[in-house]
C-alpha cells in the first residue's frame, strides 16, 4: 500500500481513535459540547493539520514523487500548493486548541482548498480517466469527507450556548450602569418638572 493511499486513511483512523479514547475517559455524563469539541480537535490535528503538513513535504520536497502519485507531470505549481498546505496545516494545529471562531476561520479556508482540490481530481478522472491513487484513491474521499464532517460539527457546535467573553461581560455591565443612570436622571427630571 502506498503512502498516498495509507496516510488519508490513517489520519482518519487515528483521529477517531483519539476521539474515542477522550470520550471514554471523560467524566460522565458526557455533554454534547465535549463530544463535539473533541471530535473537532482531533479532526483539526490529524486529517487537517498533520495531513496538510505531509502534503506540504510531499509537494515541496518530493515534488516528482508526489506528481507521479497523482498521475500528473511535476509542475512549479506544486510549490504553491505545498505552501498552501503548510498554512492550512499550521492553522489547523492552532485551531485544534483554540476557540470556536478560530476553528470556523480555518475550516472555511481548508474547506475551500480541499473541495477545490477534490473537484480538480474529479474533473481529471472524468476527462482523462486518471485513476492514480493520489487522484482517485482515499485522498479524493478525504478532500470531500473532511470538510463536510468538520463543517457539520461546527454547525452543531454553533447551536450550543458559549460563555460570554470578559469583554462582552464588561460591556454589558457598563450598559447596565448607563441604563440605570439614565433612569435615575429621568426620575430626577420628572420631579424637577412637577
Amino acid at each position: 500500500m502506498s503512502q498516498v493511499t495509507l496516510i488519508p486513511v490513517l489520519a482518519w483512523v487515528v483521529a477517531l481513535l483519539f476521539w474515542s479514547i477522550a470520550v471514554s475517559r471523560a467524566r460522565q455524563p458526557l455533554s454534547q459540547g465535549f463530544v463535539v469539541d473533541r471530535a473537532l480537535r482531533y479532526l483539526f490535528i490529524f486529517p487537517l493539520g498533520l495531513m496538510s503538513l505531509w502534503a506540504f513535504v510531499g509537494h515541496v520536497f518530493f515534488s516528482e514523487r508526489a506528481a507521479a502519485a497523482i498521475g500528473w507531470a511535476p509542475s512549479p505549481f506544486q510549490f504553491e500548493v505545498g505552501y498552501a498546505n503548510l498554512g492550512i496545516g499550521l492553522a489547523s494545529l492552532y485551531a485544534a486548541y483554540s476557540g470556536f471562531y478560530a476553528r470556523v476561520a480555518v475550516a472555511i479556508a481548508a474547506s475551500s482548498f480541499l473541495i477545490g482540490a477534490g473537484i480538480g481530481h474529479v474533473v481529471d478522472i472524468s476527462q482523462h480517466g486518471n485513476l492514480a491513487p493520489g487522484n482517485a484513491g482515499p485522498i479524493l474521499v478525504a478532500d470531500f469527507l473532511t470538510p463536510m464532517v468538520v463543517l457539520a460539527l461546527l454547525i452543531v457546535a454553533a447551536r450550543r450556548p458559549r460563555p460570554k467573553s470578559l469583554d462582552t461581560l464588561a460591556l454589558e455591565a457598563e450598559v447596565e450602569v448607563a441604563r440605570r443612570a439614565m433612569g435615575e436622571y429621568q426620575d430626577a427630571l420628572g420631579k424637577f418638572k412637577k
